[in-house]
């Protein structure tokens, strides 16, 4: 009997600063076994009996330094089941806007500040075919300054962005 899918947890840190209310992504290092060197909300596998919420704030503060009593959960999103046998609960939640990360250097490369408002210039959403496993998918690529942000990553980034604003997006 084949294993179900791995439960993990993503934080979509949201900060406001000057104004403009910004997501926090990370771009995960080069070496690591699963997703090096790509874009990614703060996040990972839960832990037997773990909760998304619990484990999302875990994993936040272990890769991030952001402390589970300085986020302010708003709610989440809808499940998204990974390519790579992961079913993934994203949970935004509100941080201050001026945190003083402590970024785990084996884990993360750099942390990207990346305002809400840059998402919805449709100029910076891509679609492009891929084949995986036999199926052909559309993929959404968003770009920030150089940065490719794609895969689940953007697919959570879409759905957060239709909601807040309300399925106005193209």
């Amino acid at each position: 009997m084949e294993a179900g899918p791995v439960p993990a947890a993503v934080l979509l840190p949201l900060f406001l600063r000057n104004n403009d209310y910004h997501l926090l992504f990370t771009k995960r290092t080069g070496h690591l076994l699963h997703h090096g060197g790509e874009i990614s909300f703060p996040g990972g596998a839960l832990n037997p009996e773990e909760e998304p919420e619990q484990g999302a704030l875990r994993e936040t503060w272990e890769e991030v330094g952001i402390h589970p009593s300085h986020v302010e959960i708003l709610g989440a999103l809808d499940d998204f089941y990974s390519i790579h046998h992961y079913l993934v609960t994203p949970l935004v939640g509100v941080i201050p806007g001026d945190y003083p990360y402590a970024v785990n250097p084996d884990e993360i490369d750099r942390l990207i500040e990346a305002p809400v408002a840059h998402f919805l210039d449709p100029t910076v959403l891509r679609m492009e075919p891929r084949q995986w496993q036999g199926e052909s998918l559309m993929l959404r690529h968003y770009d920030f300054r150089g940065d490719d942000i794609w895969g689940l990553t953007a697919a959570i980034l879409a759905q957060f962005l239709e909601i807040v604003f309300d399925g106005k997006l193209e």
